[in-house]
């Protein structure tokens, strides 16, 4: 497993651009494979499958990718990743997007996908599944980031469709997929009527790792680690509502998935100085940090890291929250420890503070709603 990284003998080395991009090991447990496409590689691939997209330059999506709030996103969500229709475009994204986080220092992602929306398009569910894990194994060849794969099931999908994911996941298990997700419209879905795919899945073998308290409250905490017997939640953050709630996730070693800027844009949290995400780890809930759909958001895997460092969270305790959430194999865990045990962390902390206090016009930018300088084109 290659490092991505200088940590260990060049701990406390930046690079020299326009962006300092501090390098340290890090772990990605929640990011949608769809939303990493940057906006030039979706029109690339959107003229090749002959797609119509909303916009026809990089401008016009940046345009789209402005937000109104959660529903807005998911509408253009929708418009947009229908431009992925073949395996060559899921392979393709999922080695993409290695190469871009492994440019910010990832060693392991967990990357999400959501086959039921191109099955309805009429794609093979084994062209979709094959596509992305023929991808993962791509990225790590030529990459050096271990990928493993966790699929979504879209909220109001019928159930046949969350059952044939749960099953597609069983069968692809000897080929990176590890995890059943749960995602969309949280508010108006909740939880419980996918407890039977859950199921299925948990039998076997697949963990269960549902978004929940994102754009929705408490109970669909509850419902995800109750009904579908989470192991990690994605998002989460709305547990801070519920000091009981935190005590439980913070008991149980519950990992939170935690996406600083995505919050901001979808107007979940109104500006990143109110994130709850310093409260939830000083009441001791493990939190890793991700990018959710970063081409959308206009965000990075550094660019997150970096939000969290000046909301107070350590690089460590982030690091270890994501090997304390991966649903990878013990081998494999054991390389991720390795390679945070050989990272000098006091070093990358005493360095991530002065870049982040470096940083406070980019702050600016985030709390004004611009959008943070995040990496160039895929290409």
């Amino acid at each position: 497993m290659g490092t991505g990284t200088a940590c260990g003998d060049e701990s406390d080395r930046v690079n020299e651009g326009e962006e300092a991009n501090l390098s340290y090991p890090k772990i990605e447990l929640h990011v949608h494979l769809e939303g990493t496409v940057r906006a030039g590689t979706l029109l690339q691939i959107a003229r090749r499958n002959g797609i119509a997209l909303p916009a026809d330059s990089v401008e016009g999506l940046a345009e789209l990718y402005d937000f109104r709030d959660f529903n807005h996103f998911i509408e253009t969500w929708v418009i947009t990743t229908g431009a992925l229709r073949t395996e060559q475009d899921f392979r393709q994204v999922v080695v993409d997007y290695a190469a871009e986080a492994a440019a910010h220092g990832a060693v392991y992602l967990e990357g999400i996908f959501s086959p039921a929306e191109p099955v309805r398009r009429g794609v093979r569910w084994d062209e979709a599944f094959a596509g992305y894990c023929d991808g993962a194994q791509q990225a790590r060849e030529q990459h050096g980031v271990e990928v493993r794969l966790t699929p979504d099931i879209p909220r109001g999908f019928p159930q046949e469709a969350a059952e044939l994911t749960a099953r597609n996941c069983v069968k692809y298990r000897d080929r990176g997929v590890v995890g059943l997700g749960l995602g969309g419209l949280e508010a108006k879905y909740p939880p419980e009527p996918y407890a039977p795919a859950f199921a299925l899945a948990r039998d076997g073998g697949i963990g269960s790792v549902p978004h929940a308290g994102e754009a929705a409250g408490v109970s669909s905490i509850r419902g995800a680690l109750t009904a579908l017997r989470a192991d990690r939640i994605r998002h989460g953050i709305r547990a801070v509502d519920d000091p009981g709630l935190v005590r439980e996730l913070a008991d149980r070693g519950i990992v939170l998935d935690v996406c600083p800027i995505s919050n901001l844009r979808t107007g979940v949290v109104a500006s990143l100085a109110e994130h709850p995400l310093p409260d939830l780890v000083a009441a001791g809930v493990r939190c890793s940090v991700s990018t959710d759909d970063p081409a959308m958001f206009g965000t990075d895997l550094g660019t997150e890291y970096r939000a969290a460092v000046r909301l107070g969270i350590p690089p460590q305790a982030i690091y270890q929250a994501g090997l304390q959430g991966a649903l990878c194999d013990e081998e494999t865990r054991a390389a991720l420890r390795r390679a945070g045990e050989a990272c000098d962390w006091a070093a990358v902390a005493a360095a991530a503070q002065a870049i982040s206090e470096l940083e406070g016009a980019v702050m600016g930018e985030w709390e004004a709603g611009g959008v943070p300088e995040a990496s160039g084109e895929t290409q």
